[in-house]
């Protein structure tokens, strides 16, 4: 399942303070607020993933635990607002803190098992690809199932025994004044069981480094931070625990063109000082593939900006897509032909000032300052 960075998703970044992140969050609320779009299932959807996100990042504590554990910090029972999911317990917090001391067991709560350890992998892809989405075939270092034991950490032929120090418990209590202090047993490392002859090829793990490859869906929309979670593909457990997760991070590539904010795209776009004067169209390529026709206004000067709706990211697992933004930059030309020279002469013999209005006022200004 794909989990989007809530500092991405209330378009701060990571080091924003509380002052940063209450403007952007009621200026993203205001945009996509129900009241504001009625019927409109992606605003809706967006407000309760923003409020989500700012719901956490407004709580020190809960930030905090966020940036370090990211949204397993608020698995089953988390607080990071309605509508959180893939939520697991606090143990998971407890697991990164104290390692050994939180290790589950197996429904018949015979001997504890060591589940896996979750991997991370940092995928870059291209702005196309984060547009389209993609199928990405992945190969990663990881551990799997021994096979001569068949994942038991025991020579064949051989079983486990019950460890006589903690009788299977996994972990052994010992009393420190008033309290009861309880740590992963020491002989067995917690699995409750002893190998007396371990397999030659794991060495009583149940498990060996391999190589692991497979695919991977990237959907459309994912942004930079985007995390993706493959469930049960990180390394194999210890003498057949479960498996831990695989992680992907997605960072996008540069685009030569298009810069992005959120599901926004930006680009620059330069245009002919003529067309510029005296209005026009051009045809603007997509990241969607096709060619969007813009309208330059009569006049428009440099730094302008023209919005073309739809045409921007696609919104991550939500109907919906952003817009395109042009900014134009009016190109003065660098080579002329002598008709072109000898018209613009011509047209510059006819100038009354009232064709640059901004011109007019800064020299008028600029003579009134030195007058004075």
């Amino acid at each position: 399942m794909v989990e989007t960075d809530y500092y991405s998703l209330l378009e701060v970044s990571r080091d924003a303070d509380e002052k940063t992140i209450k403007s952007s969050y009621r200026r993203i609320a205001m945009q996509c607020h129900p009241d504001r779009n009625p019927g409109c299932k992606d605003s809706e959807a967006k407000f309760k993933a923003i409020s989500e996100a700012y719901d956490c990042l407004k709580d020190p504590q809960k930030r905090a635990a966020y940036d370090r554990f990211g949204h397993a910090a608020f698995r089953n029972g988390g607080q990071a607002g309605a509508g959180a999911q893939d939520f697991g317990s606090f143990s998971d917090i407890f697991e990164n803190i104290f390692g050994e001391f939180m290790h589950g067991q197996q429904a018949d709560g015979r001997r504890n098992v060591l589940r896996g350890s979750d991997l991370r992998y940092d995928l870059e892809i291209g702005l196309e690809d984060a547009y389209h989405g993609k199928k990405i075939d992945l190969s990663i270092d990881s551990t799997g199932p021994c096979e001569p034991c068949d994942g038991t950490g025991a020579k064949a032929g051989t079983t486990a025994r019950t460890c006589t120090m903690c009788n299977g418990r996994g972990q052994v209590r010992a009393n420190q004044g008033f309290f009861v202090v309880e740590r992963t047993c020491p002989s067995c490392r917690g699995a409750g069981q002893v190998i007396a002859d371990p397999c030659d090829r794991c060495r009583g793990e149940g498990r060996v480094e391999r190589q692991v490859a497979l695919e991977v869906n990237v959907p459309p929309g994912v942004d930079e931070g985007t995390r993706i979670r493959v469930a049960g593909r990180g390394e194999a457990g210890v003498r057949g625990g479960p498996p831990g997760d695989l992680y992907i991070f997605v960072h996008l590539a540069r685009h030569p063109i298009f810069q992005r904010d959120g599901t926004t795209l930006f680009t620059r776009c330069p245009v002919s000082f003529t067309t510029a004067a005296l209005g026009g169209t051009i045809e603007v390529p997509g990241l969607d593939r096709k060619k969007h026709e813009v309208s330059i206004p009569v006049g428009i000067q440099s730094g302008k900006q023209l919005r073309i709706r739809g045409a921007g990211m696609p919104v991550l697992n939500a109907r919906g897509q952003g817009d395109m933004v042009i900014q134009v930059e009016v190109e003065t030309p660098t080579k002329l032909s002598a008709r072109q020279k000898e018209l613009l002469e011509e047209f510059r013999a006819t100038e009354t000032g009232e064709e640059c209005p901004a011109s007019k006022s800064f020299f008028g200004k600029l003579k009134a300052l030195f007058d004075g």
